[in-house]
């Protein structure tokens, strides 16, 4: 048997090929990040006859620089083992007195290959890998349309500080449409009554009529907000909104994106109290293949939302967090559907409710339903049956 580490970087990657005895098969070679490099990296394995049947090859997943090495080998039929590089690290330590360079980690990853300990990433559902990418760009999305509107408070806050009282939302359907348009209080002052509150009734589909204009009017004369240099925070408001209702029709299609490619592959997530079709993209597109977690707890751990325990000699620490180690994005998916199964799912609620009782703080109760959740999701995708609660005996 031959093991093949392949340590990752940007524009060229190191290899090193070792026998099943853990010996080093020649010398380790730098190949580009392209086909003709990939193919000097098959020359390398011929040489040693080093097949699809008798290779085992392991990437650290550095970045995204993996994924065209990755997909090459894929195609040609290789066994491939991705691994968080967090993984390889207490590996590494045991070649501490040598120096430090690309050669011993390819050496070290192939090692890692040798003893098997490790769980690695498997990509070889192409519907599993276009959720991971889909919701990973919804999340980049989200995030960027909140800077915005934090952005927008800041200069309304200068600008036109009673505005925030006018609106449930400010930036609901008819907030945006009257931000895109009469941004300061010197705008609404200048548009006629008539103007204002044909906006006003058309954008809330009637529910604002003349009253809400007289209201918006007479705060905007009485405005404490800043009087220079209004035209320039005029019109940074109203790019902003421009920018804020793009990205919100981005969001509309890709979710529909999503949903739709969602069903295609496992609907059975969504039958989790709390998870709908986005965060089910997510949690499906970052877990990928259940069958590479032997149990709910390496699940818990990969999710980064296992207890840490600060302790050193005989002290140990009274506050307990969670590691964060892992995939942050998968954290974040089943934090929020936590948030939501709190209060939705009859058993994860009495149980938040038991800790909130014994005096948890709301974030550590949140915690504790996120680690239930993780072995809620563990069976229902390990068995591809719906979930139902059952209540504890």
């Amino acid at each position: 048997m031959f093991y093949v580490g392949i340590d990752i970087a940007k524009h060229s990657h190191e290899a090193s090929i070792t026998d099943s005895n853990g010996y080093l098969l020649g010398k380790s070679i730098s190949f580009s990040n392209s086909q003709k490099g990939c193919e000097k990296l098959i020359a390398l394995l011929e040489r040693f006859s080093a097949t699809v049947d008798n290779t085992i090859i392991g990437l650290e997943a550095t970045g995204h620089y993996w994924l065209s090495v990755y997909s090459f080998l894929l195609e040609l039929g290789y066994d491939l083992k991705v691994i968080n590089p967090i993984q390889s690290d207490a590996f590494r330590k045991m070649y501490i007195r040598q120096t430090k360079n690309d050669s011993k980690d390819s050496f070290v990853i192939a090692q890692i290959m040798r003893f098997g300990e490790f769980s690695s990433t498997i990509l070889s559902d192409e519907n599993i890998m276009a959720l991971r990418q889909l919701s990973r760009y919804r999340l980049a999305l989200v995030d960027e349309c909140s800077d915005w509107k934090r952005k927008v408070i800041c200069l309304l806050d200068q600008v036109f500080p009673e505005y925030s009282s006018f609106f449930s939302d400010t930036f609901g359907v008819t907030s945006k449409e009257v931000l895109l348009k009469y941004p300061t209080p010197e705008d609404m002052i200048t548009v006629s009554s008539k103007k204002l509150t044909t906006l006003l009734n058309k954008a809330s589909k009637g529910r604002f009529n003349i009253n809400k204009t007289k209201q918006l009017k007479e705060t905007a004369n009485n405005s404490f907000g800043i009087k220079f240099a209004k035209d320039a925070f005029s019109f940074q408001i109203k790019q902003m909104i421009s920018q804020i209702i793009f990205i919100e029709n981005q969001l509309n299609d890709l979710e529909k994106e999503i949903s739709s490619l969602l069903h295609e592959t496992n609907h059975v997530i969504t039958s989790i109290i709390g998870i709908g079709d986005v965060l089910g993209a997510l949690i499906i597109g970052e877990i990928g293949d259940i069958s590479r977690f032997e149990s709910a707890p390496k699940l818990v751990a990969f999710s980064g939302l296992d207890v840490k325990i600060n302790q050193s000699g005989q002290f140990s620490g009274s506050r307990m967090r969670i590691s964060k180690r892992g995939s942050p994005y998968l954290r974040r998916a089943i934090w929020t559907a936590a948030n939501r199964a709190a209060f939705a799912d009859p058993v994860l609620s009495n149980y938040y409710q038991s800790l909130r009782a014994r005096g948890k703080h709301h974030l550590t109760a949140v915690g504790g339903v996120a680690r239930k959740l993780c072995n809620i999701i563990f069976p229902v995708l390990r068995d591809n049956k719906p979930y139902t609660p059952i209540f504890p005996k």
